[in-house]
């Protein structure tokens, strides 16, 4: 019967366990790949081992220079990979904190309700107060993951993890600056799709709320991993990421004190203030009691001293962005800002933002931590410039000396080393590196297994952006799986929409999908007519041997003339292989009794309600698939996603790859 509405809870059964079941085969993946790196690893130390046990090498006998080859390099492959510098501190913050923040991100992503409430409780709300541009871009987002639930939400968590893990294990040289990269490029997709550019086009951005958006600040961090370490080496960048915050603060200042934004108004009569709502909303997601009293309690404060609240915000912000912008060159002082900032970011993370990832689909912890690192790692950059370089071989310096060598033996002028003697440069390096590093070796490796995890999870993420299909996945979890059959129906003798007769036994040879909808109905019927219309596209050049049949489900409008305006209305009257049936009433009845639909007049005889079902009928006339064709929601991804179960439905069927024996109920 009609049930049409009933969306899917973030909760549901067969979208949680297969969320489940998907991660945990990939995780089976993600253990392959961190043993082939852990194999990987002692495979390299035994060689290395086994080379140093043995002394080092003669020097190779000057001879004839090799072949130049064409367009080599005077660098070695590998050469970057082994830094002149030991770390900076305050990249080492960056680095490791941000590093622990995806990977808590990636936890985040891996609770139950992602799959279903990620869009609609997370990407949807963000962009609805946003102008209409945004949530276009946005709803580019919301389709891909509404559309692949399950894809989506295992894709976000292995990216996250592996990107996490990535800069943990990746200290310094080449590695650890693609994984800045890596990092800020992920953050800006889910700064622009995820989060809706962060609110920052939408009425009321506060830096109370999390404006400009957490992500921003993971950005940020990737971009300053990224750079050269040189950069690192004096505390130019350190000044400079501390003025670009003193701006940041000094703008959300401005903000927070613009007039009618209600920030200075605690309560209006029986009217909140805009941070006495937040708060309020925030004590109702499901968290420990003391946190709600906590909130409760703020809540009422502001409510009573709403403008002193206020004018506290702003004073701090403004103060805290003359102080980054104006004391670069005094860590003292800097020193006293950052613990300033620190404190107040720790307030509003608490009583305003709620921690941010409390209540089943929080996705990371919102913005003042990241900020707090961000601001911290700048400071150190200011206070902490790096030791002087280590006793490291420079990269070319091998491919230097076979040059000079090879001149001496008389090469011709331009000669360069080939591209075998680029990578004895190479590995001459890397040993370096393994003999002052012993643990080079190892994070190079793990850092191997990490970029193997973020490609696990971003390959079906690719493929679910560029797939306009929903999964099958959304229709089981609303109809069910379909049910096999296998029995031979009576026939029917009943009309099409223009007039001419058909049976069930004239459709032999083809494959045939059969439902039952009423031609009058303006909710159910068609979405499921629109179903069948879109699988038919999906089936290429099959549906020449495919028919696709309504029934017509209403004892009351079942002329042909109320056919034919119903194929009118939703565009099937150029579906070819399209054929909505009709007949005297004692015809039609007898074909519903046939396939099990339930025809009856709804209370008050407003409407008819009727059994919601459709069936695959093979080439030979033998049922051999049952579908529950209830639209469920109706939205576009569960539409989709049921057109995709009839196609595949229909193709199992016309290849005779159906064989069930259970007879219909």
């Amino acid at each position: 019967m009609p049930g049409m509405g009933s969306g899917l809870s973030a909760d549901n059964q067969t979208i949680v366990s297969a969320f489940k079941e998907a991660l945990l085969h990939e995780g089976l993946i993600v253990l392959v790949i961190l043993g082939l790196a852990a194999l990987a690893w002692q495979a390299l130390r035994f060689v290395e081992s086994r080379r140093l046990a043995q002394g080092p090498s003669a020097p190779a006998t000057t001879g004839t220079p090799a072949t130049p080859a064409s367009g080599v390099l005077d660098r070695a492959p590998w050469a970057g990979l082994v830094p002149a510098m030991p770390e900076a501190a305050g990249r080492r913050l960056l680095r490791v904190g941000f590093g622990c923040l995806w990977l808590f991100d990636g936890f985040l992503q891996a609770q139950p309700a992602m799959p279903l409430g990620m869009a609609t409780s997370v990407i949807e709300p963000t962009a609805a107060t946003s102008p209409a541009w945004v949530q276009h871009v946005a709803d580019a987002g919301t389709t891909v993951w509404s559309f692949h639930p399950i894809a989506a939400a295992t894709s976000a968590v292995w990216i996250q993890l592996g990107i996490g893990l990535w800069l943990i294990v990746a200290p310094r040289g080449n590695w650890s600056r693609l994984a800045g990269v890596a990092a800020g490029a992920w953050g800006a997709v889910v700064w622009v799709f995820g989060e809706a550019f962060g609110g920052i086009f939408a009425p009321g951005l506060s830096w109370l709320f999390g404006a400009p958006g957490a992500v921003v600040f993971y950005v940020f961090a990737g971009v300053l991993v990224a750079v050269p370490e040189r950069w690192w080496a004096s505390p130019r960048l350190g000044r400079a990421v501390l003025a670009v915050m003193g701006g940041f603060f000094a703008v959300m200042a401005l903000l927070q004190a613009w007039p009618g934004r209600g920030f200075w108004v605690g309560r209006d009569g029986l009217r909140l203030g805009s941070l006495a709502t937040m708060v309020q909303q925030m004590a109702t997601t499901p968290q420990p009691r003391f946190l709600v009293s906590w909130l409760r309690a703020f809540e009422t404060f502001d409510a009573t001293h709403g403008f002193a609240v206020n004018l506290f915000v702003v004073v701090a912000l403004g103060l805290l962005g003359l102080g980054f912008l104006s004391l670069g060159t005094h860590p003292r002082a800097l020193r006293g800002a950052v613990v300033a900032s620190s404190a107040l970011c720790l307030a509003n993370w608490v009583l305003v933002q709620d921690l941010g990832f409390l209540g089943g689909v929080g996705t990371d912890p919102n913005s003042m931590v990241p900020m707090a690192v961000l601001i911290t790692a700048g400071y150190l950059a200011v206070a902490r410039v790096p030791v002087p370089a280590e006793a490291v071989q420079p990269a070319g310096a091998f491919a230097r000396a076979e040059e000079a060598e090879a001149r001496q033996a008389g090469a011709p002028a331009g000669w360069r080393p080939a591209w075998g003697q680029l990578w004895r440069e190479g590995l001459a390096s890397w040993r370096d590196a393994v003999a002052s590093h012993p643990g080079y070796l190892g994070r190079s490796v793990v850092a191997v297994g990490a970029v193997g995890i973020v490609t696990l999870g971003a390959a079906p993420m690719a493929l679910a952006s560029i797939n306009p299909n929903a999964a099958p996945i959304i229709a089981q979890a609303t109809d069910g799986t379909p049910g096999t059959a296998d029995y031979v129906p009576r026939d029917f003798h009943l009309v099409d929409q223009f007039g001419r007769p058909v049976s069930l036994a004239s459709l032999r040879g083809k494959t045939v999908a059969i439902t039952f909808l009423d031609p009058v109905c303006t909710n159910e019927c068609p979405v499921i007519a629109q179903e069948f219309k879109q699988a038919d596209t999906m089936l290429g050049s099959l549906r020449s041997r495919v028919e696709l049949v309504g029934v017509v489900a209403n004892p009351v409008y079942h002329a042909v003339a109320f056919v034919d305006a119903f194929d009118r209305q939703e565009g099937l009257q150029h579906v070819a292989n399209w054929l909505y049936l009709t007949g005297s009433l004692p015809a039609l009845a007898e074909t519903w009794s046939e396939f099990g639909v339930q025809v009856q007049y709804l209370p008050s005889g407003s409407m008819i309600g009727h059994s919601e079902v459709a069936y695959v009928i093979g080439p030979h006339g033998r049922v051999r698939l049952s579908l529950d064709d209830d639209p469920g929601p109706a939205t576009q991804a569960s539409r989709s996603s049921f057109a995709v179960t009839l196609a595949q439905g229909i193709r199992e069927v016309a290849r005779g790859q159906v064989a069930g024996r259970t007879a219909p109920a």
